[in-house]
């Protein structure tokens, strides 16, 4: 199919296809044309320009099937790139959510069985089919608010049945929906209640069972793990991310969340993707990511919903680092998967610019899960993966705006979505 996007207020994200993540000062800069249009050829950005230009003319002359679609003075966006979820979750945890009203902390939570280990226990219980309905209906929630690239962890299985059984409907979710998913093996998210005093135990039951089982059934695209004080240490993850990259699969971490873990710096050791949460994170650390290529993705939901310290996305900017912002939507500790309100987060309460924002939930948060050859900006021979929002005055007003959906028309691939 063929389309043209016409009528655009301005088309935002312009990049040279070749860039795959901006930092530092870049972040600050997004291409842009106004009184825009969009081609779309194949599922793929094959032109864009100013509309009415020679470009424009010679399209309509050479192309006899076009869709033209009025984004009816609309802007136009690459879709948000969501690199941390964990939305294949068998129930909500509102009860423990009333405990952080009345005070107790995400650790105290944890030690009475709550926590990771309150969702294991519905995980065990939970169908795949029942298991693929509920998270289906999450995807097409997050699609609806503009996501179109997305990374899914297991972990809250936290037993070889369990974790296989996650992941096998992560990827009937990549099998059955146009939007990009990219799986992740997250065994190591924490330990459970058998094996407590024989951790390292079930360190060894991740590396000698479930690492070459999801290998065998190509399961993951990543392996993770929770890095920090009350969960795995520097020690076993070392070990996990060794046997893991055996298996070829691509650290990405949970660090510095709960304490200066050591977590950035095992993540770089193995060339992490990226390291995630960094609540706790110093110039020691930052000096570290400046020399790698691991991306610092921050979890604004998060830090937010446990009133937890803010990561220092705006220092991180000006040591002349990347930054990508996620979701980590999941039922305990972030329950959203809004990527518009985390793009609202990232101008409220890290004080990025509204440009900054913008490249943090798109090209970097792509980088973040491997995709930025593929979507994340507007390229040429990129996936067209972009939303029209309603007529809005400019790029300031979707963080400005807060707590509604601005978005009017979804396209992944090309194609319209349908809610």
């Amino acid at each position: 199919m063929r389309l043209i996007i016409h009528h655009i207020k301005e088309l935002f994200g312009i990049l040279d296809p070749e860039i795959r993540l901006l930092r530092g000062k870049e972040m600050g800069q997004v291409g842009s044309i106004k009184n825009a249009y969009l081609y779309v050829k194949d599922g793929l950005i094959a032109g864009f320009g100013q509309e009415g230009d020679s470009g424009y003319q010679l399209i309509l002359q050479e192309e006899t099937e076009l869709k033209f679609v009025d984004a009816g003075q609309g802007l136009v966006l690459p879709a948000f790139c969501d690199a941390h979820t964990h939305l294949v979750y068998a129930a909500s945890r509102e009860l423990e959510y009333v405990d952080k009203i009345n005070g107790l902390s995400y650790e105290e939570i944890a030690k009475r069985g709550g926590g990771i280990l309150n969702s294991a226990k519905a995980m065990a219980n939970a169908s795949e089919e029942e298991l693929f309905e509920s998270a289906w209906h999450r995807l097409q929630e997050i699609a609806s608010m503009g996501t179109a690239a997305v990374e899914i962890k297991s972990g809250y299985g936290l037993t070889t049945e369990a974790e296989l059984k996650m992941l096998r409907v992560i990827r009937r979710l990549k099998e059955n929906s146009p939007l990009l998913i990219k799986a992740n093996f997250l065994g190591a998210h924490a330990v459970p209640p058998d094996y407590r005093g024989r951790q390292h135990e079930y360190v060894d039951l991740i590396i000698n069972e479930m690492i070459p089982l999801v290998a065998a059934e190509n399961l993951a695209d990543f392996i993770d793990v929770f890095c920090d004080q009350g969960f795995f240490t520097v020690e076993d993850t070392d070990r996990i991310l060794n046997a893991g990259m055996k298996f070829g699969l691509r650290a990405k971490i949970h660090a510095n969340e709960l304490a200066r873990s050591g977590g950035i710096q095992v993540g770089v050791k193995y060339n992490a993707i990226s390291v995630d949460h960094l609540e706790f994170t110093g110039e020691e650390e930052m000096e570290l990511l400046s020399q790698s290529e691991t991306m610092p993705l921050i979890l604004p939901g998060a830090a937010f919903f446990l009133h937890m310290p803010y990561a220092p996305a705006r220092q991180m900017i000006r040591y002349g680092l990347p930054v990508a912002m996620a979701s980590d939507f999941n039922p305990g500790s972030s329950p959203s998967g809004n990527m518009q309100l985390i793009l609202s987060m990232a101008s409220i309460l890290y004080r990025l610019t509204p440009e900054e924002g913008f490249n943090a939930t798109t090209i970097n948060g792509a980088y973040a899960m491997d995709v930025s050859h593929e979507t994340g900006s507007i390229s040429i021979g990129k996936r067209a993966d972009f939303y029209i929002t309603q007529p809005i005055p400019g790029l300031a007003y979707m963080p400005y705006y807060y707590g509604s959906n601005k978005v009017s028309k979804m396209f992944v691939k090309g194609k319209e979505l349908s809610f």
